[in-house]
């Protein structure tokens, strides 16, 4: 039996496991290659899902098929959390996902989604694609044989769902709440339990009272998941991400074997999907919100200035004791830190000068 016999005889007869291990190189056949990309979100899931999906497409368009990318959303292949073991390990290509989620493996990861009080969606493309965080992200990921590109943007996320009011701080603390990344520091310094949980464990936590409250994304995608059928107070600004970037990640190895021209197909598909991934994050929310509100009957909240004054306070200090890890860490910070001043200086004086005019002219 020759190896790509055994390959797909392995694969129709193995389980998830190993399956996945029966994917560890692309298939080569007649010059095309059939790539793997797992995923830490549910099948066909709206925005995140789509999104992923989309990229695999992309990618497998541009090329005119020389790459296929074939898609495994989370637990289809391998569970959503390992999706980046998988491709680190080669155990499938590529991945799809949010990477504050490998904070576990370098606590600097964080900053390449959305830190608490960090860069929004326009910010964080300025300083990936034209300062220092690409360079500053190769470097990290490099160490875990991936390659990583911006690949999805969800803009700024809503502040949570939660089955009582926060008046005060007092009413954070003792709150079990899902939230992944530094933002899950700064709540349990606050002093409530957060809990990492995919996206598709979330609803039946919620549901089952193993969780009080949790972020996800924003309207859209929350009226989609049914949050609303369980917890009514709905509060914004979210602290924690600001513009959540989503990242494919490439085996390093896979990626070095692609010819110049096919490296830089696969650079813009992912550029490409960044862009349209925010554009359509930022067109549902709006009727979603109207529809949860007035449809739905969920109560919209503001974070009070003391609870958001004090979330900013502590958010300070938890994303400033990344720095403290190495000196890679203290780079990516330093380089953020100076992007989010000088970026968000120009943005403050232009967009959010405008913003604030037109709110106050036209309501």
């Amino acid at each position: 039996m020759d190896r790509r016999s055994f390959l797909k005889n392995a694969g129709l007869a193995a389980g998830a496991t190993a399956g996945a291990a029966s994917l560890a190189a692309p298939a080569l056949a007649q010059g095309k290659r059939e790539l793997t990309m797992v995923t830490t979100w549910p099948k066909n899931f709206p925005g995140l899902g789509t999104g992923a999906q989309r990229v695999a497409d992309r990618i497998t368009n541009a090329t005119d098929g020389r790459l296929t990318v074939k898609l495994f959303a989370a637990g289809e292949l391998v569970p959503a959390f390992e999706s980046f073991d998988a491709v680190s390990s080669g155990t499938a290509d590529m991945y799809h996902g949010a990477d504050y989620y490998w904070q576990g493996k370098h606590k600097a990861y964080p900053f390449f989604t959305a830190v608490p009080m960090g860069l929004t969606a326009n910010e964080l493309d300025a300083w990936i694609n034209i300062g220092e965080g690409q360079a500053l992200w190769d470097e990290l990921a490099a160490q875990f044989n991936v390659k990583p590109f911006m690949a999805g943007n969800t803009g700024l996320q809503m502040g949570g769902w939660f089955n009582k009011e926060i008046n005060s701080l007092e009413d954070m603390k003792g709150l079990k709440m899902r939230m992944p990344g530094l933002g899950g520091e700064v709540l349990r310094r606050l002093g409530a339990t957060a809990v990492a949980l995919p996206g598709g464990e979330i609803f039946p936590a919620l549901q089952s009272g193993a969780i009080d409250a949790t972020e996800w994304v924003g309207p859209w995608n929350d009226l989609a998941f049914g949050f609303y059928k369980i917890a009514k107070f709905y509060y914004y600004p979210g602290f924690h991400e600001p513009g959540a970037g989503l990242s494919c990640g490439i085996n390093m190895d896979v990626w070095n074997s692609f010819s110049d021209s096919d490296k830089a197909l696969v650079r813009d598909a992912c550029l490409a999907e960044n862009n349209y991934m925010f554009s359509e994050f930022n067109y549902n929310n709006g009727a979603a919100l109207d529809t949860l509100v007035n449809k739905h009957g969920v109560q919209l909240k503001e974070f009070s200035p003391e609870v958001f004054d004090a979330i900013g306070k502590v958010s300070e200090e938890v994303v400033a004791e990344v720095a403290n890890e190495d000196d890679l860490s203290k780079r990516i910070y330093d380089s953020y830190i100076k992007a989010r001043k000088e970026i968000g200086g120009w943005i403050n004086t232009s967009e959010g000068a405008y913003m604030d005019a037109r709110k106050r002219i036209l309501g």
